[in-house]
């Protein structure tokens, strides 16, 4: 009888631990851009597994040049999102999306250069002939960091960015935008040379880039979730630069037929060579800390830069309560 008794608890035990193996909270992710590299983590999250080990049943999103993720974000219809330090822009405006990790340390973008001109920093960049950029990093973004902080930069220099690299390779004293995972690799390829690259983030620009956002009633509501998703994606992610990332690129490439071998290969390189994801806090604190000090110092720098109002509440942009706490951290030790 007792044998009996034994059997069947057993197998209640064994009933409960599998339908909590198999209770799975659905999330939806949405990336800011096509499958590439840069979102390498979270996929790898997905395709070894990670994700479904924390209870997570993700399905990404990717994003592109129409995709309306953050918006999709604000409205309750996907519920984490790679943004940068936007944030600051929803809390001015009292919309109540929030970053909970920082998975790029430093901001990838950089200003790149033909590798014979005269240019040998940031600084010396004022003598471009035209500096080919984006409208958003024309009017919010670094541009007028740059104008605020070096002198001889005028607006005169600016040229719009077509996503098309003829006028910058045309001209050899031109200055084109781009990121420092991407940009120098196509131009390589096109003509044959390297360029000069100036990552901004190691002359002074030090916004978090790659952050996760979410809104606030998820924080506040089902922070268990939050914190399971941010730290599945630190382990994807040290998964990713440091181990058999094979499974993550073939998704990365289904999802975006058009990227390459090569350009992965490339973007994981310096994604490592530039510490774009591990350096900093992320060092000790794991791939997603966070600081109050640049969080406060950028948006000082951008305020003086005349992008942001003074009195923006930080605490509404931001919170450090999922990050800097060493998870995956031991994953590292092969690099």
């Amino acid at each position: 009888m007792n044998a009996v008794r034994l059997a069947l608890s057993t197998l209640v035990i064994l009933s409960a631990l599998g339908a909590m193996a198999r209770a799975q909270d659905t999330v939806t992710f949405g990336t800011n851009w096509l499958a590439q590299a840069e979102h390498g983590g979270f996929y790898q999250a997905l395709a070894d597994g990670t994700y479904k080990q924390y209870g997570l049943d993700v399905a990404i999103r990717q994003g592109g040049p129409q995709a309306p993720n953050r918006q999709l974000l604000i409205a309750g219809q996907i519920d984490f999102y790679i943004g940068g330090m936007t944030t600051i822009d929803a809390a001015a405006q009292a919309i109540p999306i929030i970053a909970v990790a920082a998975i790029f340390q430093k901001d990838p973008q950089v200003l790149l250069a033909h590798p014979q001109a005269p240019f040998t920093d940031l600084a010396s960049l004022s003598k471009a002939s035209r500096i080919i950029m984006g409208k958003d990093t024309f009017f919010a973004g670094y541009w007028p960091w740059i104008k605020s902080t070096f002198t001889g930069f005028s607006d005169e220099l600016y040229e719009p960015y077509t996503f098309n690299p003829a006028p910058f390779l045309a001209d050899p004293m031109a200055v084109q935008q781009g990121y420092v995972t991407s940009e120098p690799y196509a131009i390589e390829q096109q003509a044959g040379w390297a360029p000069k690259v100036f990552l901004l983030a190691d002359h002074g620009y030090q916004p978090y880039s790659a952050t996760i956002q979410t809104r606030q009633d998820l924080v506040d509501h089902n922070p268990d979730l939050v914190q399971r998703f941010v730290d599945a994606s630190a382990i994807g992610w040290y998964n990713y630069l440091y181990g058999d990332n094979t499974a993550a690129n073939a998704m990365i490439k289904a999802d975006n037929p058009d990227m390459t071998d090569g350009q992965i290969e490339f973007s994981i390189a310096k994604l490592k060579q530039y510490g774009i994801v591990v350096s900093g806090d992320a060092e000790t604190g794991g791939i997603g800390c966070m600081s109050d000090a640049r969080w406060t110092n950028f948006y000082n720098q951008m305020a003086q830069a005349g992008v942001y109002a003074a009195g923006i509440d930080l605490s509404k942009a931001y919170t450090r309560q999922f990050t800097c706490k060493g998870v995956g951290v031991e994953l590292a030790a092969a690099r």
